[in-house]
């Protein structure tokens, strides 16, 4: 299933939160903001009974062996969810900060499908210096009743609860989709903990808490005709596995029963809920090759395993795995063109975009039948856009004639391009390619390295010629506290069109996104809905079968805005909105893919050199070929 998390963090990319960035973080893991009911409120005020767990090393450690502690947090983490890998490194920071104060940390990992040594490698990973303590049963996880991760509770001296829930409120989900904001607004553990030593009663002693289910083995014996190798391995393999595999964006594989089984509460909720696999499509509105939702049918069966225990069934019933070329969605790759080196993203702090110029070394003209860009590493990467720089681009003026062309993108929920057999990119000889990049920081230095793959079409092929194009809105106005605030773009068709694929784009504030065609005899065809915009999964809907617009044809965009407070991602309500690059300002664009409606009478001759044009200086402030002209992303 498509995620992060996020990877705002999908930068919030499929289960999943991480792995893109904050914002793709909540698209997929996250649940929905559960607040305890009465029954788990109560717990605040009640006495922690005695427990001892295993750590990563094996050593048995207790609740008492912390008496010397005034106060103690308990912190239930999973080594794949999201959000528990955002806030296993803040935990450790709280832990340092506290320790002077006589506050001691432990974590529980619960999920039934970590294993000790998967937990030992995260601890390793996020430098958690306080113990990582194994549930295996899940019986510390109900007495706390704790269902999901990250989640913290705070115990006195006398070991009542005095706080329990999440550890700030950066990252969330809301009504429609999954935020993270710039900043922490609310320190809630750590208010806790002063309150706590300073012998006053916490202001807020329960917070909603939004994560992971805790992976537990079915509480009762496996049995009926529904099976994982029969039925359930199917679905996952044609709906899931595409993002859910090694080396993908998804947080975990799903190619394994026992992690199948884990993940099998947080699946239903997912399926249930929308948020898995990731579309925001009207059913009502057009019909679509790349719709990944299970069928009625589907959510029937994974729903009737679930509640029978999840039986694994005969091993022999497995349908034959799918086959991917490893690390890659597209076909294998006839040329791999790699930024000229890593990029050193800080640890903290709002970065600008990045513009890294490369020549792909290409002496002739080139049709591209599929690209795939890939960040070299996810964990700071929000968003590619990759555009082909001719030799008569008129790159640093991204508003004339000439600007970049878009090739294609990373962004949380997005699919490679592949294009229709005799469709193709067409690329001018000596043409070079720049990535814009932008780096989201997660509180540690790193490197990235992105790469981006291309399939060439073979000669003589290519009948259509294939553009990446925009309906885009730069002169807007949006008022501050504005809940529902309409603007429009519109591209009007020269020629003939046959319309490929449509892909709203709005940032923090978009609420929904329409686009229909004002065709030129006054009919009006609606051609996507999308009643609930998620930033976290920059989509594209591919048409099942091209649309033909005739010359004169408008395409006609209409988004919808929340600038208000309500807005859980609005990271201002204040703000005066306008155009912009940043995810704080804002953009109304309804990207496209269209091609000529008639056949090319020949392939393209070949391009010469270019003499009075030499390509572009490099900015003087972006030393490796940046470029200070933002394109259009």
């Amino acid at each position: 299933m498509r995620r992060e998390l996020s990877r705002l963090l999908v930068s919030l990319a499929a289960a999943g939160l991480v792995g893109l960035d904050a914002t793709a973080l909540v698209a997929t893991s996250a649940a929905a903001a559960d607040a305890p009911p009465a029954d788990r409120a109560s717990l605040v005020g009640s006495t922690i009974e005695a427990f001892a767990l295993p750590d990563v090393h094996g050593q048995t450690r207790a609740l008492a062996d912390f008496a010397q502690h005034d106060v103690i947090v308990v912190a239930f983490l999973g080594t794949e969810c999201p959000l528990a890998k955002l806030y296993a490194p803040r935990l450790q920071q709280l832990s340092a900060e506290y320790a002077s104060r006589g506050v001691a940390f432990l974590a529980i990992d619960a999920n039934d499908q970590d294993t000790l040594t998967e937990i030992a490698a995260f601890a390793r990973s996020n430098d958690l210096a306080f113990p990582l303590l194994k549930d295996r049963d899940q019986q510390v996880a109900d007495l706390f009743q704790a269902n999901r991760n990250p989640i913290a509770f705070v115990l006195d001296r006398r070991r009542q609860v005095r706080y329990q829930g999440r550890i700030d409120d950066q990252y969330g989900l809301g009504a429609s989709s999954g935020y993270a904001r710039p900043q922490v607004k609310r320190r809630d553990l750590g208010i806790a903990l002063d309150e706590v030593l300073a012998g006053k009663p916490v202001s807020i002693p329960v917070t909603p808490v939004t994560g992971c289910l805790i992976g537990r083995r079915p509480r009762v014996a496996p049995t009926g005709e529904v099976t994982y190798a029969r039925h359930i391995a199917r679905i996952l393999e044609n709906r899931c596995v595409s993002c859910h595999r090694p080396g993908e964006i998804g947080p975990f594989s799903l190619r394994d029963y026992d992690e199948v089984v884990g993940w099998s509460e947080m699946l239903r909720e997912v399926v249930r809920d929308g948020r898995m696999p990731p579309w925001s499509a009207s059913p009502d509105v057009g019909h679509f090759s790349n719709d990944p939702r299970l069928t009625d049918e589907e959510k029937q069966l994974l729903d009737r395993w679930i509640d029978n225990g999840c039986p694994q069934g005969d091993p022999a019933d497995l349908p034959e795995p799918r086959q991917w070329v490893e690390g890659w969605q597209i076909p294998e790759p006839d040329q791999v063109i790699r930024m000229p080196k890593a990029k050193k993203v800080p640890a903290e702090g709002v970065l600008s975009y990045e513009y890294v110029l490369v020549d792909p070394g290409w002496k002739e003209d080139k049709w591209i039948q599929a690209a795939e860009v890939r960040p070299g590493n996810r964990a700071v990467v929000h968003h590619i856009l990759t555009f082909v720089i001719t030799p008569a681009s008129r790159w640093r003026d991204p508003k004339g004639a000439g600007a970049p062309a878009a090739l294609t993108s990373f962004v949380p929920g997005s699919v490679p391009h592949i294009y229709r057999p005799g469709m193709a990119v067409y690329v001018p000889a000596h043409s070079r390619i720049m990535f814009e990049i932008h780096y989201t920081p997660n509180g540690k230095p790193q490197e990235d390295q992105s790469y981006l793959g291309v399939v060439f079409a073979e000669p003589g092929t290519v009948k259509r010629r294939v553009d990446y194009q925009g309906a885009e809105n730069r002169n807007f106005t949006i008022p501050p506290r504005a809940r529902d605030h309409a603007l429009e773009s519109v591209h009007e068709f020269k020629t003939d069109q046959l319309l490929l694929s449509l892909s709203p784009h709005m940032h923090l504030r978009g609420k929904a996104f329409s686009i229909a065609a004002h065709y030129p005899d006054g009919t009006v065809e609606r051609l996507l809905e999308v009643p609930k915009y998620d930033f976290n999964w920059q989509l594209r809907y591919d048409l099942v079968e091209p649309k033909r617009l005739p010359a004169v044809t408008k395409l006609v965009c209409q988004g919808r805005f929340d600038n208000s407070a309500e807005n859980l991602a609005n990271p201002d309500p204040d703000a005066e909105l306008h155009f912009g690059w940043q995810t704080w300002d804002e953009m109304m664009t309804g990207f496209f893919v269209a091609c000529d409606a008639q056949d090319l009478p020949a392939p393209p001759a070949a391009s010469e050199p270019p003499s009075a044009a030499p390509p572009p200086a490099a900015s003087p402030r972006r030393p490796e070929g940046s470029t200070e002209a933002q394109p259009p992303t």
